[in-house]
């Protein structure tokens, strides 16, 4: 059973999203502010797979919250809980290591297909983990990719990357050279049941720019393919 921080300062809005999420079996841990929720991610040490941030929170606000969180824990999913005019702080959002967001209102099925795509990529992370005993390692260049650590490094150097963005590098890493279709990304990383934009993918692969290029404005290595989509250089 995965964990479920949800912070939502509206009563309402997070009993409706608590009891959906009992009712798919998951298991639900409330806040009702941002610091609440910092307060029961330390007090429970870190043992959640996913969070749920509404943006606009009192004091410490969802995107402070989800910057913390994924300081902390690299590989757990987190979804932005935003309002319809809060389109700059989606992609602050992602930039800051967001996985997914929902626009408010949002129905029941939609809040739960985004979570149940998110909670396949958490669930692939764990087993990957627990059945790769013996590490394995993909090389390309100077960047070497760990398969059971799920990891990645530069000239020896650890990179911090979320699961999203680790999950793009290995899909680069398995097809060296060859032009992914922004489509394709997103089938491969997002799952089918992904229900959101297309952009997202063009928000991770900004922010894989600015850890793996030595030039984030010159990318030598995550190439644009105008109008597709992006493909890997060694």
């Amino acid at each position: 059973m995965l964990r479920v921080l949800v912070a939502e300062d509206e009563a309402t809005i997070r009993g409706f999203i608590v009891l959906n999420l009992r009712r798919h079996g998951y298991e639900p841990v409330e806040a009702s502010s941002g610091d609440e929720a910092l307060e029961i991610f330390d007090r429970e040490d870190g043992n959640f797979q996913i969070a749920l941030l509404d943006i606009m929170m009192p004091g410490t606000d969802g995107l402070e919250v989800c910057r913390r969180l994924r300081a902390m824990n690299s590989t757990m999913g987190i979804i932005m809980l935003t309002a319809k005019a809060q389109e700059s702080d989606k992609i602050k959002g992602l930039g800051l290591g967001a996985d997914d967001y929902i626009t408010k209102p949002f129905s029941p099925s939609e809040l739960m297909a985004r979570l149940e795509s998110l909670s396949r990529r958490v669930e692939h992370s764990i087993t990957l983990v627990k059945e790769n005993p013996v590490a394995e390692v993909l090389t390309s260049g100077e960047f070497v990719l760990n398969l059971r650590r799920r990891t990645l490094s530069k000239n020896g150097e650890d990179i911090e990357l979320t699961q999203l963005e680790y999950q793009i590098m290995e899909y680069f890493f398995t097809h060296p050279g060859q032009e992914l279709d922004r489509e394709d990304i997103l089938l491969r990383v997002w799952g089918d049941g992904y229900a959101g934009e297309e952009k997202i993918v063009d928000v991770n692969i900004r922010r894989l720019r600015m850890k793996i290029e030595d030039d984030p404005s010159k990318p030598v290595h995550v190439k644009t393919v105008w109008g597709r989509g992006y493909k890997w250089i060694k």
